[in-house]
């Protein structure tokens, strides 16, 4: 692969995962039990996910991306912007 094909990542925002996951979901006008509803997993989780006291982990990101309607690296990576490399 040619380095030129790369593109750089920046965080642009000091937010954490359980902040992209509370934000997310206030956006959308859910509360913790609505989408313990739709994912099946229970408001406490949902709520120490958002405090930050649990791991998000990849299986659930996905669960939570699709009750989001969002892609799983929006939760996972927040915050971050993706720049194109110049051709130098």
């Amino acid at each position: 692969m040619n380095r030129k094909e790369f593109l750089l990542a920046r965080k642009t925002v000091d937010v954490s995962v359980g902040e992209s996951v509370r934000i997310i979901r206030e956006l959308q006008e859910l509360s913790q039990n609505g989408l313990s509803e739709l994912t099946g997993i229970p408001q406490s989780t949902i709520s120490a996910i958002e405090n930050d006291r649990v791991n998000l982990g990849v299986e659930r990101a996905k669960t939570i991306a699709r009750a989001l309607r969002c892609h799983p690296a929006v939760l996972v990576f927040p915050g971050w912007d993706i720049e194109s490399v110049s051709a130098a």
